[in-house]
């Protein structure tokens, strides 16, 4: 027994002047129960009600913290939960979803008069008031009704997202003095009047806290016994009911409790035997019952438990930070994550798992979580075709977000390499050639085809000022030059833009963009919601990032040629999903979204930043980059991205310099997967640098995205299938034919200007002989007024001024007269041959023909013959 320090007189008198106010307060209240109106008279009454009247009359409930659970459905609709976030982990259950026992018991032992008093209990306000006088510590004479109020006013305070706010509400609710006694008293008078008792018997109950996180009866009844509040027995009952009056003493999951808990859960049933509510042999058998921790049943929160039974713990995180980042769930990231954990919300997510276990296996299977020499990646992100919904999003290494844990397990991580920095703490990685087809979509919107010529030879010294960029000052990207190569030098000369982007050819793309300006290029890509994974370096000067971009955004993509055809920004997996989903959906691009529906606890729909979807291209310019991207995978390097069962793919892959970075993107009508494999960040090398590019090699892991892809498609299509993609405008596919100018005698470089106006890549093709002055263009190849696609490569020629014309009129005349005429044009090589006969009589014999012939146009040094009609000889 504690002791107590001696009382004063005056200590003792102020007791016992607290004792009556509070008897005569209580009977005041009780009276007030019973009549709203009461005519009152006496000084000490009066006074009474004075110190109650000002503190307010009425308290709502409100809405009780509950978990917020996150669900997937599999493809024979069944639900399953896959993750569960709380504060508090309470489940709410309705009056005929309690044990009777349950409810016997906290009102035996808690309050045997609840049914009859109107809130307050008189005599037992009474007895603990002369009980406590010397001590001025009012506990005791708490009505089922008062505690559930005070439950409610400290859930009020716990609800209250401020930390320093929350506390002081919290200490004010927890006092032990008249004034707090006295508002639980009037607001249990409030309370009775408004529910009934079954009501507040069974808000008591579900608020109540059982120790640790555990509030209500029926996470309790699922934590202690692994069992619904359903299907407690009196001796469980009994034993929880018991927890409620002092739960870090009671709780039996210590194993020091179970004494005080058992003695305590003794008395209960005492009290219930003596109140009828059970029999003699109920009662002895539930005494006879051992208090044990033996199912202690714990419901652990958080993402790991996704992990662990699903594969799904990346994407769980992902959820959860989309709802952290959503205005609608709080004004403050502070404020939403509070609202997230206390909500109660049913959170049904967009995931297939078909799709997901299909590419966990795939990645399992091709690449590992540990490599030595690399931080060794793997990432795989799937949309719906035209609404955004996350199919899947699988990577190599698992999720844990114990840092205990991560420190004997290097093979997890808390990084989701599909998303971008703030949705997973990724920084994104070069798409490479995959940024191709974006400069295709720009290519045709701005009126080019697919069928078009380009020179597709790598280059050294390409002039920064032959990219028009109207965004820019001067109207060009930069002055200066760069070189670049091809990775497939096989291909050479000019080819059409298909034969580019199916054996992704650097240079084709290069004199692609010589074409158009390259503002529009990225501004393009912006349409399609192409960004940075996380923010790119800021020049301290200028405030705006090192490299140009369109808005001066850190997050917007680097608007320099290289990355037009190779990707050099990082980027995440599922915004090029996103992105390529696009081309496959009639050009409508849909921010990523891995919700489908919120509901509370009622079963309302709760709103959530849904899926956002925008005509990010043309219908015709998106079909004609479909077109370009199912023949790569028809006739180019994405060949591996070939349907299982025939549904129409498009896809695309790149490959970054020392294959740091290597992907494969594409799409079905109805899904579209980004995957990336490669070193996730910089290792230390053996001089001390960091450096993502591996010493130790890839190996087959640079092909490893060639299997994750497919089979994450595969299974993608066996869902949902797929349609034959838009068939491409007339204009997207046709070979555009444009006639050969006749540009004989011009200058070489007005010849060459000329040519290059409508298109034509002009090549040297060095001296030939011709009648025109030395050093003008003597021809072309094709000849001019020839008809020759769009971009396709001339030939030009320069006179070496040597040249003369056979002369015209040489058939008909005698030998003599013919070399004569030919002697005349420059030509003093002159032979005879007989061209019929054998008597060669040049004088008389007639020319059958020249070789060459008339008109040719022929060095002077060169022999021409001509063939005489001769006759016999005798």
């Amino acid at each position: 027994m504690r002791s107590q320090k001696p009382r004063t007189a005056g200590g003792a008198l102020a007791g016992l002047l607290g004792a009556l106010a509070m008897s005569v307060i209580a009977g005041v209240l009780v009276t007030a129960a019973v009549t709203p109106v009461v005519a009152l008279s006496g000084t000490a009454t009066k006074s009474a009600v004075g110190i109650f009247e000002s503190l307010p009359d009425h308290l709502d409930p409100g809405k009780l913290a509950e978990p917020s659970t996150i669900y997937a459905t599999g493809a024979d609709t069944t639900v399953y939960e896959i993750a569960t976030f709380y504060d508090q982990d309470r489940e709410t259950v309705k009056w005929d979803q309690i044990s009777q026992f349950v409810k016997d018991a906290a009102v035996a032992e808690e309050d045997p008069r609840f049914y009859t008093h109107g809130g307050v209990d008189v005599l037992a306000t009474a007895r603990a008031v002369l009980q406590n006088a010397a001590g001025q510590n009012l506990s005791g004479a708490s009505t089922i009704t008062m505690q559930y109020v005070r439950n409610v006013l400290i859930q009020e305070a716990i609800a209250i997202p401020d930390k320093e706010a929350q506390k002081e509400a919290y200490e004010d609710a927890m006092r032990q003095d008249v004034d707090r006694k006295l508002k639980e008293m009037k607001y249990a008078i409030s309370i009775e009047k408004k529910y009934p008792k079954d009501e507040i018997l069974l808000g008591y109950l579900n608020i109540a806290l059982f120790g640790r996180q555990i509030y209500g009866i029926e996470s309790a009844a699922k934590y202690y016994y692994g069992k619904s509040s359903a299907d407690l027995s009196l001796a469980e009952s009994a034993s929880l009911v018991a927890i409620v009056n002092n739960p870090s003493e009671l709780q039996i999951d210590v194993p020091e409790n179970i004494p005080a808990n058992t003695e305590r859960r003794d008395k209960i049933l005492g009290s219930m035997l003596n109140h009828g509510k059970i029999t003699q042999a109920q009662y002895d058998e539930a005494v006879a019952t051992e208090v044990t921790g033996d199912h202690i049943t714990p419901r652990v929160a958080g993402c790991n438990v996704a992990e662990q039974n699903f594969g799904l713990g990346h994407f769980c995180d992902y959820v959860q930070r989309y709802i952290k980042a959503d205005p609608n769930f709080g004004d403050t990231p502070t404020e939403r994550e509070f609202n997230f954990s206390r909500g109660g919300y049913k959170i049904y997510t967009t995931i297939d798992l078909d799709m997901q276990a299909a590419g966990t296996a795939a990645t399992q299977a091709t690449v590992p979580s540990l490599m030595d020499g690399i931080d060794v990646g793997s990432a795989s992100s799937s949309v719906e075709v035209g609404t955004g919904k996350v199919r899947s999003m699988v990577q190599n290494k698992p999720f844990n977000n114990a840092q205990d844990f991560l420190d004997s397990n290097p093979g997890y991580t808390t990084v989701n390499f599909n998303t971008d920095e703030e949705l997973g703490g990724s920084s994104g990685f070069q798409v490479g050639s995959t940024f191709k087809p974006i400069t295709l979509a720009e290519w045709i919107r701005t009126g080019h085809s697919v069928r078009d010529i380009v020179n597709v030879n790598s280059r050294k010294g390409v002039p920064y000022q032959s990219f028009a960029a109207s965004c820019m000052p001067d109207g060009v990207y930069s002055y200066g030059s760069f070189d670049f190569s091809n990775d497939n030098e096989g291909i050479r000369g000019n080819q059409s833009v298909l034969t580019t982007i199916a054996n992704s050819i650097n240079g084709g793309i290069v004199s692609m963009q010589q074409k158009m300006d390259l503002c529009g290029t990225f501004e393009t890509a912006q349409a399609l919601g192409i960004h940075r994974a996380s923010d790119q370096p800021m020049n301290p000067d200028t405030g705006l990032p090192n490299n140009p971009t369109l808005n001066g955004n850190p997050r917007d993509l680097s608007m320099v040629p290289s990355n037009v055809y190779a990707g050099v920004d990082e980027i995440a997996p599922i915004t090029m999903a996103a992105a390529y989903g696009a081309f496959a959906g009639d050009g409508t691009v849909c921010t990523p979204v891995p919700i489908e529906q919120i509901l509370d606890d009622d079963g309302n729909q709760v709103p959530f930043t849904k899926s956002e979807c925008s005509q990010a291209i043309a219908p015709e310019v998106a079909a004609g980059v479909a077109f370009a991207l199912q023949n790569a995978v028809t006739a180019g390097l994405a060949d591996h991205a070939r349907s299982a069962i025939g549904v129409p793919h498009l896809a695309k892959t790149g490959t970054t310099d020392d294959v740091v970075d290597n992907w494969t993107v594409g799409a079905s009508t109805k899904v579209a997967t980004a995957t990336w494999v490669g070193n996730a960040g910089p290792v230390q090398m053996a001089d001390g640098s960091w450096s993502r590019v591996s010493t130790m090699g890839f190996g087959n892991l640079m092909y490893a995205d060639q299997t994750i892809w497919p089979a994450i498609m595969n299974a993608a299509d066996a869902r949902y299938g797929g349609d034959a993609f838009p068939e491409p405008s007339a204009a997207a596919i046709r070979q555009t034919m444009v006639s050969v100018p006749d540009v004989k005698g011009k200058s070489i470089e007005e010849a060459t200007s000329m040519l290059e106006q409508l298109g034509f890549a002009v090549n040297d093709g060095g001296e030939v002989d011709s009648t025109e002055a030395e050093g003008l263009a003597a021809r072309t190849d094709p000849a001019a007024g020839s008809s020759v696609g769009l971009g396709s490569g001339i030939s030009l020629y320069r006179s070496n001024g040597k040249a003369s014309k056979i002369p015209d009129g040489l058939v008909g005349q005698t030998g003599n007269n013919a070399k004569s005429a030919l002697n005349s044009a420059g030509f003093d090589n002159v032979e005879f041959a007989c061209g019929t006969g054998s008597d060669s009589k040049p004088k008389s014999n007639k020319v059958l023909s020249a070789s060459p012939e008339s008109g040719a146009e022929v060095n002077r040094g060169d022999t021409v013959t001509l063939a005489l009609a001769c006759g016999k000889k005798d």
